[in-house]
Parts: structure tokens; C-alpha cells; sequence
């Protein structure tokens, strides 16, 4: 059974924008226009207009409501989606007098992610946030609120349809957190070993599109889907990162942020964003092109606020230069300003200066230095030599091995640990 006794359709779309006292950007705009385009359905206009304040029964006055309802005519639209997030009641009464589907822009980002979802925890983290926005929407819709269940073998205790629902999608909501809980105590146990191998993790963060995963997949090599388009990437992927001092790093590829995120998506995807929160430093990726790169770095800033990391160290890595302006080059940071590595993941620029950095960032953990290792512990100099981490060697008379060694410190003590010895005894 249907949920919502509804208008169907929905792929030929009016889009509202209003501005209450402040200038309207293009760029606005156009990254709705994307939005909608994510979502698959196509524009057939675009309303806008500018108010003191939302009207509280259609959150536009009655002659933009009109102007709207015969634009659907004049298109042979049937969807109308506001870039702004929309009360139930406001909902309602719009979907009563166009006569047609109403969607906000919670509603529309919603959608894009629940398409986007690949993996058995992204897809539980929309629905939890698709179940909590529609719990406040209930009552729309419906057309039969008041009757009583009834009938022969339809009789029950007096609960009405949208109680029932109600009632239904609370235990949907249960049972899908019950879900979550576990996986991300799954997550946990990850984090946890790899706190316990002591691997730093680094943290991929920017608003979306900005080429986090391009730059994800050109560091690691790995395959993660990478697009043109809006929240190309919800499900977290980690890999590890070879340095070139020796050392390894966890490179973790999240979804991206973008202006008034949703809270219920927000909330749903705290375990996700958990990766963010407990990295060791944050790449904040921003497109160098963008017009309006000063904006998209405070809405992110913004969003790592919201999720509590706002401590993490960060970096921020200007992406796709190769699109003009400027080459490869690092603009050290200061006790205001984060440390801008200037890169191009698309064409392969500027990375292995990137990987350098990262490499000197994370060198007070790095040994480097020299080991005398008796025969007796060959193991220990094997080791050394797979994480190829021996630069020099020499043989002394007695036998034993004379190594120049730059290592991971926590790696080189683990080994040291396992081989009954400490850096004293060498």
C-alpha cells in the first residue's frame, strides 16, 4: 500500500528560490539547478522573488502561489521543489492549492542520497533520516485521517490509519538505530585497532564536488566511483597511503558537506562522520576554480563545527588548478590560517609534493638513526629491510649488522617488542 495518497509523477519540475533580505547569488542558483539534475528530474521553470519574511501558510504570498500554478499548466509539470526547507503544514497547503507534489530541499537532498546509497550502512543511515523527516509529514496526504479501521476481520482497537503508520514507522525507526548501533560499533573496533596500531588517519573533507574522491583515488589507486556531479561519494572507503619516508597513513574518502545540510542527515550520518571526528588531521579539499571558494570553506568549516571536529588539525589541499590560476606549490599556514598545498588530482599535479608534506607532517614520529643487530636477531633486520627501511648497512668483524634505518617510530617499537629487545639494547 501506498504510504501517501498523493499525486504521482514527479520528473517535470517548477523550482522556487526566494530571498528574504539578502542578494540572491547565481551560484545558488546554478548548485540547486545541480541538485534537481542529481535527483533526475528535469526543470521545466524557475520562480523567484524575494520576501521580508515566509509567509506562515504557504511560505510564499498568494500571488506567487498562483504565478507557480500556472506555470505547471503552461509546462505540463507536475513537482514543484523549493530551495528551502519547507514546514509540514506549508507543505500541505501547497500541495492543496497547486495541486501536485511539494518538495523541500531536505526533501530533494533525501532523495539524491537514498540514489546515491551503495552500501548496506549508507542505505539504513538514509532511511533513518527519510523515516524522521517523514514522521513530522504524516498527516498530508491522507484522506481518510479520521476513519476508524472497520469491516469484517478489520476490526481493532479504535486505532486510526495514521496511528497505525505512526506507530509502524516508530518501530521502523527502532529497529533500523538497533541496526546502526551495530555497525558502528563494527566501525569502532577499526578505529580502535588502528589506534592500537598507532597509523595516523587522515580525513578527507570539503563541500561536494570539490574533487575529494578524484584526489582519494589518484593517492591510493583505488577505484572509488568519482564524478562530475553531487554527492558522487556517501559511503566512507579507507585505504592505506605509503609515505615517502616509510611511513603509512589511513587515507579516508567521506561524503561531501554542502550548504544547509540537513540535520536529520547530519544526526543519521554521525557514525560515518565519525571518521572526521577522530582523524589525526583533516585534508580540507576546495576547488581553487570556484568563485565562491570562501563561502563553500566556511560552510564546511561550519559542518566540522556541527560534528564536533572542530580540533582536528587541517590542511587545505586547492584542488584542480589545472583549470587556470595557478601551479603546484605549498603556502606554508600560520596560527590563523591552515597550511594550502595547491594540487590537480584530475591531471596529477602537485601530488607527490602533497604526499612529501604529509610525510614531514606526521616525521616526529618517524625514527631515523642507526641499530647494531646482532646475528641472533636477523629477524629484526629482515623486518627492516621489507618495510624498506634500511638506507645503509655495514658488516662489523663481530658479525653484527650496522643499519641506517628511517622508520615509523611505533612500527620500529613494535618490532623491538616482539623481539624481547629496546632501542637501548642496540
Amino acid at each position: 500500500m501506498e504510504l501517501f495518497e498523493r499525486p504521482g509523477g514527479g520528473e517535470c519540475a517548477i523550482l522556487v528560490q526566494i530571498s528574504f533580505n539578502t542578494a540572491k547569488s547565481t551560484k545558488d542558483e546554478k548548485e540547486f539547478i545541480e541538485l534537481v539534475h542529481s535527483a533526475g528530474a528535469q526543470v521545466a521553470g524557475l520562480v523567484t522573488g524575494s520576501r521580508q519574511s515566509p509567509d506562515s501558510r504557504y511560505f510564499i504570498g498568494e500571488g506567487k502561489a498562483e504565478e507557480i500554478r500556472l506555470l505547471l499548466t503552461a509546462q505540463d509539470a507536475d513537482l514543484v521543489i523549493f530551495d528551502h526547507s519547507l514546514s509540514p503544514a506549508q507543505e500541505r497547503n501547497l500541495e492543496k492549492r497547486l495541486q501536485c507534489r511539494v518538495l523541500d530541499r531536505t526533501g530533494l537532498i533525501l532523495d539524491i542520497f537514498a540514489q546515491r546509497a551503495r552500501s548496506h550502512e549508507g542505505k539504513l543511515q538514509v532511511e533513518l533520516a527519510q523515516l524522521k523527516h517523514l514522521t513530522t509529514r504524516l498527516v498530508r496526504g491522507w484522506t481518510h485521517l479520521e476513519r476508524q479501521k472497520g469491516g469484517i476481520g478489520l476490526r481493532g482497537p479504535g486505532e486510526t490509519q495514521l496511528e497505525t503508520d505512526r506507530r509502524l514507522i516508530g518501530e521502523r525507526i527502532k529497529q533500523i538505530s538497533k541496526r546502526l548501533e551495530k555497525v558502528q560499533n563494527q566501525r569502532e573496533q577499526g578505529r580502535q585497532a588502528r589506534k592500537k596500531a598507532e597509523i595516523p588517519t587522515v580525513s578527507l573533507v570539503g563541500y561536494t564536488n570539490a574533487g575529494k574522491s578524484t584526489l582519494f583515488n589518484a593517492l591510493t589507486q583505488a577505484e572509488v566511483y568519482a564524478a562530475d556531479q553531487l554527492f558522487a561519494t556517501l559511503d566512507p572507503t579507507l585505504r592505506r597511503v605509503q609515505l615517502p619516508n616509510q611511513q603509512e597513513i589511513i587515507l579516508a574518502d567521506t561524503v561531501g558537506f554542502i550548504r544547509h545540510l540537513p540535520h536529520d542527515l547530519v544526526a543519521a550520518f554521525r557514525s560515518t562522520l565519525q571518521e572526521t571526528t577522530d582523524a589525526d588531521l583533516l585534508l580540507h579539499v576546495i576547488d581553487s576554480h570556484d568563485g565562491q571558494l570562501d563561502l563553500y570553506r566556511e560552510q564546511v568549516n561550519q559542518v566540522i563545527i556541527e560534528i564536533g571536529a572542530e580540533n582536528v588539525p587541517q590542511i587545505e589541499v586547492m584542488n584542480k588548478i589545472d583549470l587556470g590560476g595557478h601551479s603546484p606549490h605549498i603556502e606554508e599556514g600560520n596560527g590563523v590560517n591552515p597550511a594550502r598545498i595547491y594540487v590537480s588530482a584530475q591531471e596529477n599535479l602537485g601530488l607527490e609534493m602533497l604526499l612529501e608534506y604529509l610525510g614531514n607532517y606526521f616525521a616526529g614520529q618517524i625514527f631515523q638513526g642507526e641499530l647494531n643487530i646482532p646475528p641472533h636477531h636477523a629477524r629484526l633486520r629482515a623486518r627492516l629491510y621489507a618495510d624498506k627501511a634500511v638506507q645503509q648497512e655495514k658488516i662489523s668483524t663481530e658479525g653484527d649488522f650496522h643499519l641506517t634505518v628511517a622508520i615509523d617510530q611505533r612500527r620500529l617499537e613494535q618490532y623491538l617488542q616482539e623481539e624481547g629487545l629496546s632501542l637501548d639494547d642496540l
